[in-house]
């Protein structure tokens, strides 16, 4: 009797213990070292033209040689970093693209809706034997296939550039 019961025991221990809240990104748990995106080079060192014409110091505060990443982003992209006005050239896209409304608070409903949908999807999701990332298993449903698409597209008629060949 006692080897009837061990196997039960030792299956809902496990069962139990694949039940824990875990992120979509768990790829690796057991890394210690240090995150490297969490490192931010600073800029180079420049001689200033005029000693007499520095900028009070700012302790705690920005220094003329850190890097803002956001605003490097915009002007990578083309935009410009002093702020959130639009371009005269750009009015016409941005009435286009708000023809039907703007929702306000887009970003906190979509994480709302996003919250509920992760909840519902990860009902079994959680009951794993070996660590996987479960990002690509809960939103494969949503993922679109690049081929069907771009062979839909060309059938249409609309002209689509070259696709990679399938499976790479």
């Amino acid at each position: 009797m006692r080897f009837a019961t061990a196997p039960i025991i030792l299956g809902s221990v496990l069962l139990l213990s694949a039940c824990g809240n875990k992120p979509l990104h768990d790829l690796d748990a057991r890394r210690n070292s240090p995150d490297e995106f969490l490192v931010l080079p600073s800029k180079p060192l420049v001689e200033p033209a005029s000693y007499a014409a520095l900028p009070e110091p700012t302790p705690g505060g920005s220094n003329r040689t850190d890097r803002d990443p956001k605003a490097e982003a915009v002007v990578a992209l083309g935009g410009r970093p002093s702020g959130t006005d639009i371009p005269a050239g750009d009015g016409a896209l941005v009435t286009a693209a708000s023809r039907y409304g703007v929702q306000g608070d887009i970003r906190e409903s979509l994480a709302t809706e996003d919250a509920k949908y992760r909840k519902r999807a990860g009902i079994l999701a959680n009951i794993k034997l070996f660590p996987v990332d479960r990002y690509a298993e809960t939103y494969e449903r949503q993922a679109l296939d690049p081929q069907d698409v771009s062979t839909a597209y060309r059938r249409a008629g609309v002209p689509t550039p070259s696709s990679p060949p399938e499976g790479e």
